[in-house]
């Protein structure tokens, strides 16, 4: 059986990220090359460079979350598949939804070849643009669901006994019995925000709801499936092909927003591509440390936070259908509430050693 690919558990926090190093400096030279071939002056190369960096940063930001939760997943997941996931899916990842994506709905929209498609991100980058920024609404509403669906699961959960806002979390677990109250609460937002938008874009958001829904079914049928036929034929096989689609698909919602974003700040392809590209690698080498030292089993709350955020996305997503909503926002609503739920955790942490070294110096005060 292979191991997985990572470093080893004495690593310190910085030689997780090495890779991340690595091609963040080779997607910044190329970067300011593609500026210097496109402009042909310093200024032109500085720019270029400035703004894959930039995205880099709004692609980390926008993904805290998704790697709290993947190592959520990925640390029931076995080491083979854990392998597949950390080499196969950074690679669909950076190339299949910062490049393949973004030329897959201009295919669809304008009705053309994948060819004719790179030539227009290469020729006319600012129609390409205009392709992207129409589909936003589709986009928006598939994403938007598949997170929500995420998010309201992972709440709605009878056997889930650890909460960090009880008021919520408790009323949530209880109503877990209930069967499809998340499918209900999703529809229903459906119906709410379509009947906010008009004609046309109402029956697309609807349409692309659905399938969102659909999807996140299907995948969690799918999953079930596959890794229970596995696990039939060996119990050390779970974890692996069902899990490993799960985590595709949910990145592939993670990386919708990000990517449509992108097109604020440039109208390249390849420049967009280079940006968040560097920032997937910080995903995958955060989601590898959260695993390896046991971030999520030690901060108690830390998944909470990254749950929260997604539902907020999700929301945002679904807003974004009727009101541009800053990019910057988003990221930074995800990253506060995973540092409010870091915080909680470390006063929580604070408070059991208070305890048990109080209950220590009562037992040793009793032996005397």
């Amino acid at each position: 059986m292979n191991a997985p690919l990572s470093l080893k558990s004495g690593t310190s926090t910085l030689g997780y990220f090495r890779w991340a190093f690595i091609v963040t400096f080779l997607g910044l030279v190329l970067g300011g090359v593609l500026g210097w071939q496109s402009t042909g002056t310093i200024g032109g190369m500085a720019t270029v460079f400035f703004i894959c960096a930039v995205l880099a940063v709004l692609e980390i930001s926008l993904s805290f979350d998704n790697a709290i939760v993947n190592a959520n997943k990925l640390k029931d997941m076995t080491p083979v598949w854990q392998h597949r996931f950390l080499t196969w899916g950074i690679i669909i990842a950076v190339f299949g939804m910062r490049i393949v994506f973004p030329l897959l709905i201009v295919v669809i929209a304008a009705k053309i070849g994948p060819i004719e498609a790179v030539i227009l991100a290469a020729r006319e980058p600012a129609e390409y643009a205009r392709i992207m920024n129409d589909a936003h609404l589709p986009i928006a509403a598939f994403g938007g669901t598949f997170l929500m669906m995420v998010g309201l699961t992972y709440f709605f959960n009878h056997e889930k006994d650890v909460h960090w806002i009880e008021v919520i979390e408790k009323h949530m677990a209880r109503s877990a019995s209930i069967k499809g109250i998340e499918i209900a609460f999703v529809l229903i937002l459906i119906l709410v925000f379509s009947n906010l938008l008009e004609g046309e874009d109402a029956t697309t958001f609807v349409y692309s709801a659905i399938y969102g829904l659909v999807t996140f079914l299907a995948v969690e049928v799918l999953g079930g499936l596959l890794d229970a036929s596995q696990k039939a034929m060996s119990e050390a096989a779970k974890g692996g092909l069902g899990a490993f689609i799960y985590l595709e698909v949910l990145d592939a919602s993670f990386s919708f927003d990000g990517v449509i974003g992108a097109f604020a700040l440039t109208q390249n392809l390849f420049v967009i591509a280079i940006g968040l590209g560097i920032g997937a690698m910080y995903v995958r080498s955060m989601t590898i440390m959260l695993v390896e030292k046991g971030t999520l089993a030690e901060y108690r709350y830390l998944e909470h936070g990254a749950f929260y955020a997604i539902l907020i996305l999700s929301v945002i997503m679904y807003f974004q259908t009727l009101v541009h909503i800053p990019e910057v926002i988003t990221g930074l609503g995800g990253a506060g509430l995973i540092g409010v739920s870091l915080w909680s955790s470390i006063r929580y942490n604070r408070r059991e050693r208070e305890e048990e070294a109080r209950m220590a110096h009562e037992a040793v005060a009793d032996n005397i």
